[in-house]
This record gives C-alpha cells, structure tokens and sequence, in this order.
C-alpha cells in the first residue's frame, strides 16, 4: 500500500485516478479541513497540506506528497520551505503539471516562479497532453509522464440519453469573469453567426455575483455590456448564482456546442465533462485543449483573434454530429490511470530509498 499526500484529495481529477472497481493499493489522504471552515467561492478551501509545518507534524503518515492544485496565494519563498520540509524527510514530490499559465493569474509571472520551484525538483512529473509535455522539456529539460485527463461527471450520466432538441444550442459561460476569459470578441462573433444558423440560438450564462457590489467579482460595466446581449433575437442570457454540479451537468447536457472563451489556459476539466455530455466543444487556440480531445479550434490567444476561424468553427460543427465518451472506454481508462501512478510512485520511492 503506498500513502499519498495528494494536495488536493477530493478534486474530481483525484478521486478518478483510482481503481473504479476500488481495487487499488493507493491510498490518499484525505484533504484536511480548516477548523475555521473558510472556503473561496465555488466551495474550495485553501490545501492546508502545503504547509512546512504540517508536513513536519504529518510525514509518518504518507509516503509520496503529489501536488496538483491550491498553491494559487503561496509564495515562491514559502514553496521553498515546503520543498525543502519534503526533502528533509526524505519524501519524494510528485507534481502533475496541470497549469502552465494560470487562468486565474492576469500576470504570468507568479505562476511561473512557482514552476520554477516545482518542476526543477520534483521526483516525477506528470502533464496531460505532448504538448505541455513538450514545453516542459524545453523550459526546464524534465520529462514529464503523459497521462490522460480522467471523466469528470460520473457513469449514470455518461451513459444517459441526450435530452431531445430541434434547436441548435451555442453556449458561453463566462462564470464570474475570471482572469483567461475574454467574451467580448467571442460574443460579437457568435451574435452574428448563431443568427445565420437555422434553428440556432446563443445562451450566455453570467455568475450573477459581478452584479453585487460587496462581491469580489464586481464588475458593473462587463456586467452591462453583458446584459446589452439580451437585445438581440438570438440570444438568451442567463444570470444565476453558481451551477450545483446537477445542475452544471443539465445545463452542459443542454448545449450544443460550448465555447471556451480563453485567451491562455493550459488544460480543461470542462472540455472533459463536455466529451462524457456527448457536448461539442469550440476552444481557443492557446494551451494544448485540442489535445485532450477532438474538438473545435478556433484562433484566439493573448496576442490575436481571428473570428472568421470562429465563424468556421461552428459552422463545422453545426454540420456534424458530437463525439461522446462510452463508459467502457472512461472505465479502462480509469484502470490505466490507477496503474499508471501507482508504478509512478513506486518509481519515486525507488529513487529516495537509502543508500
């Protein structure tokens, strides 16, 4: 049985790295909760394990510290510490490089220095397409395990019927404006191609929490230019508090097409959840997205924007049917995946035994 540490836990990517069957010997602990219960919006809290000190207090009881999330507010001076903590006892640090830029970070350079701690001295590194593999081989010279993004919503509704519909759905959910979303270019694009489309219509889905002003995401002049959209026959804008995951998985189920309205970002959980939805997805040129599944591209990242390659985009996909996972096919994936990191952490155990 090896022990991890998994910073986080309860992460869906986490918890379906393992055996769907529990026949497992992986064992992650679970994540610890703060005595006060402070959470960030949407119900995470921040990973109490990234910490010298509980690592000092709680090493007996792991065998591998992996790090995936949560070191978004931890300083490159701290990550050091935590670093070091691990190496003193001798623990090996697993890291899944799922962030090369941050979607949350509008300046790079935080996240980067972070990466610059991380991946240097990590005992294995873990990424999820050749692409990011590839870049970390050219700006750090580690390789990194390639190692497929797991399901995300669960077997019921992998294997549930489609909901019936004459209409071609294209929804943008720009959530609460978080730092990678650009909509406005998007938008103007899809008013006018969504309105050329027979039987098509534009949703554009708003957190209405950048409509309070005591919420940190208030932004009253994104939130009108928003609202403005609501003019046109096309549209249907939809200002709600944040999707439970029910109902974030009807509201996926119910789209035709869901367009990522990124400038930079990495990976993405929501293509996933959108490809076990039978979902089509259309998703920005930046990052490596069109690597964890077939998907829609169009041209958009800090630097440019190209709407004709949007326009083409959902024309494609207005024509063609969505590819959909099988549970079969997630199901065997899932046992690659728990076989896959059980051989990589007792290759990182191997690496730190005593001389």
């Amino acid at each position: 049985m090896i022990r991890v540490a998994s910073v986080p836990a309860s992460h869906v990517y986490v918890r379906h790295l393992t055996d769907p069957e529990g026949n497992d010997t992986v064992v992650r602990l679970p994540d610890p909760v703060p005595a006060d219960g402070r959470k960030v919006p949407g119900g995470w809290w921040p990973p109490l394990m990234l910490d010298p000190e509980w690592i000092s207090r709680n090493h007996r009881s792991f065998d591998v510290f992996h790090i995936h999330f949560g070191f978004d507010a931890i300083e490159p001076a701290l990550m050091k510490d935590i670093v070091h903590e691990l190496s003193s006892r001798r623990k090996p640090l697993v890291y899944t490089v799922h962030d090369l830029r941050n979607p949350h970070h509008p300046d790079p350079e935080p996240h980067l220095e972070a990466l610059d701690v991380l991946v240097p001295v990590a005992t294995e590194l873990v990424t999820l397409t050749p692409g990011a593999a590839a870049v970390i081989e050219s700006n750090w010279a580690r390789t990194a395990t390639v190692l497929p993004h797991p399901h995300v919503v669960e077997r019921t509704l992998i294997e549930r019927a489609r909901p019936a519909s004459g209409t071609f759905v294209v929804g943008v959910h720009v959530k609460s404006l978080r730092a990678n979303m650009d909509p406005f270019p998007v938008l103007d694009t899809l008013t006018r191609t969504v309105s050329a489309l027979d039987g098509a219509r534009l949703q554009i889905d708003v957190h209405d929490e950048i409509f309070d002003p005591a919420n940190h995401w208030y932004a009253p002049d994104a939130g009108a230019r928003l609202l403005s959209y609501a003019e046109r026959d096309c549209v249907d804008l939809r200002v709600h508090p944040y999707f439970s995951d029910e109902e974030l998985w009807d509201y996926l189920s119910s789209l035709s097409v869901s367009v990522l309205p990124y400038r930079f970002g990495t990976h993405s959980g929501w293509l996933e959840a959108c490809y076990d939805l039978g979902t089509a997805v259309a998703a920005p040129s930046c990052g490596f997205y069109a690597q964890q599944k077939r998907c829609g591209s169009y041209d958009f990242d800090e630097y440019s924007y190209d709407g004709s390659s949007l326009e083409r985009c959902i024309e494609g996909l207005y024509e063609q049917s969505s590819l959909r996972a099988t549970w079969g096919e997630r199901e065997q994936e899932r046992r690659n995946l728990a076989r896959a990191h059980h051989d990589l952490y007792e290759r990182a155990l191997s690496w730190r035994v005593l001389p």
